[in-house]
């Protein structure tokens, strides 16, 4: 038996035997991994409070027979410690790492999308809006995986004025004249397009952009057709 030293965000845990856990890491170097902490649910051990879904980690892994790792050492780097200090805040960290979970596959490194989950969870704490941070992660999870929206004109047509509408068959924006799907505001293509397309940092900054609860319905729908499950988690952004 190895072990390997790893850079971690715990996005998911689940009990196993009396005292057990088993965390769902995503790793900088070795993609997600699950991990057994063993006896992290008794009072006296010295993991438990270092191993909670939003945790970012140094953890020290050790390699066995099977997938199944097991947790020797954890060190906090306690970044996100801010995030659970509001609901909201926590609500759109949930949001984040189950987003991740769904979009990962098991030992598959991504170093690239490890450091976009990590900057989200870290900008939650200066955001006036976390639920926007949420709703632009889920862009940004469709762009990383190639399914990125038509925004620029009409997904049918190509026409660029007049867009109306939003349909996921589609893949985008629809302008009157093949409008199908969702109607979309004027408003909810400006902030799609400045999430996608440049000015992102700009509506971080901004404390309920127009069209913010919009455009979040259309990430999570958006999301959830590409990855083929439901986001439980989404439902606070206002949207489902």
């Amino acid at each position: 038996m190895n072990t390997v030293r790893c850079e971690a965000i715990v996005l998911r845990t689940y009990k196993l035997a009396e005292a057990d856990l088993i965390c769902v890491l995503l790793t900088r170097d070795h993609g997600k991994v699950r991990a057994v902490a063993h006896g992290v649910r008794r009072t006296s051990s010295k993991l438990g409070s270092r191993m909670e879904v939003l945790d970012h980690v140094d953890v020290l892994l050790a390699k066995g027979r099977t997938e199944l790792l097991s947790v020797r050492q954890v060190e906090s780097r306690g970044a996100f410690d801010h995030v659970r200090d509001n609901y909201e805040r926590l609500a759109a960290g949930l949001v984040i790492v189950e987003t991740a979970d769904a979009a990962t596959i098991e030992h598959h490194a991504d170093e690239a999308f490890f450091e976009m989950v990590r900057r989200a969870l870290a900008t939650l704490g200066e955001a006036p809006t976390p639920s926007v941070v949420a709703t632009a992660f889920l862009f940004k999870t469709l762009a990383h995986e190639g399914a990125s929206p038509v925004l620029e004109h009409c997904a049918s047509c190509g026409e660029d004025t007049d867009l109306v509408a939003f349909d996921l068959a589609e893949g985008g924006l629809l302008c009157s004249s093949c409008r199908r799907g969702r109607p979309v505001s004027p408003e909810a293509v400006a902030l799609m397009r400045r999430i996608l397309l440049g000015g992102l940092a700009g509506v971080l900054r901004e404390e309920g952009p127009p069209g913010s609860a919009e455009v979040a319905s259309i990430a999570i729908d958006a999301v959830e057709s590409n990855l083929g499950r439901r986001l439980r988690a989404a439902r606070v952004l206002g949207a489902h």
